[in-house]
């Protein structure tokens, strides 16, 4: 049985297109006639600041932000930003990481590490979730990292119980008409990835 609702919580860095990740699916959504519910927190609007969005498919009412253990799904685009949002992770949850690394002032000071891959993937595990890992090595030039991210999540995840692949291809296409060529090509790369 598939189900009704789908609560995703969005992890990144300023710049790198979380904010338009969450509305390409809450326009998908809503081409489908399910109800969505966008909590963006923009941040630090420049490259590097820790930027989140909330995103509530299918219910009833417009409701607080997801609480810990909530989230279906964790969309990250930080490898270490990935962290702040594990503990928002339901039991048997997908996590799905690109793997681009910012690091923080302390951690180019020397007065902080940054995780692995491996530590993330550990932690991932270990709040009980299923982590997909896209190297960001692995990506084609030229490609749309945001898109590239999404088409995987149709594709490995449990985004894509919810929507087709051309349903959010279909919102990529309304969102930028003209851009259509290169956002297709980096629908397909990431579909493609793994």
């Amino acid at each position: 049985m598939l189900a009704t609702t789908l609560d995703i919580y969005l992890v990144g860095v300023g710049g790198q297109g979380i904010l338009t990740i969450a509305e390409l699916i809450t326009k998908a959504a809503e081409a489908k006639g399910i109800s969505a519910n966008f909590f963006p927190t923009k941040g630090m609007a420049q490259r590097g600041g820790f930027v989140k969005a909330q995103l509530k498919l299918g219910h009833n009412e417009v409701g607080p932000d997801i609480r810990p253990g909530g989230a279906d799904l964790i969309i990250a685009m930080e490898l270490s930003e990935s962290l702040k949002a594990l503990r928002f992770l339901k039991q048997d949850g997908d996590c799905i990481i690109y793997g681009y690394n910012w690091q923080p002032t302390e951690v180019m000071l020397g007065k902080a590490p940054y995780p692995t891959v491996e530590q993330v993937k550990e932690e991932v595990t270990k709040a009980g979730g299923h982590v997909t890992y896209l190297p960001p090595e692995n990506m084609p030039e030229g490609v749309a990292d945001n898109i590239y991210l999404l088409a995987a999540a149709v594709k490995h995840t449990c985004l894509g119980k919810f929507f087709t692949a051309e349903e959010i291809q279909e919102a990529i296409i309304s969102r930028w008409p003209q851009g259509a060529e290169r956002n297709m090509a980096s629908f397909e790369a990431g579909m493609g990835a793994l």
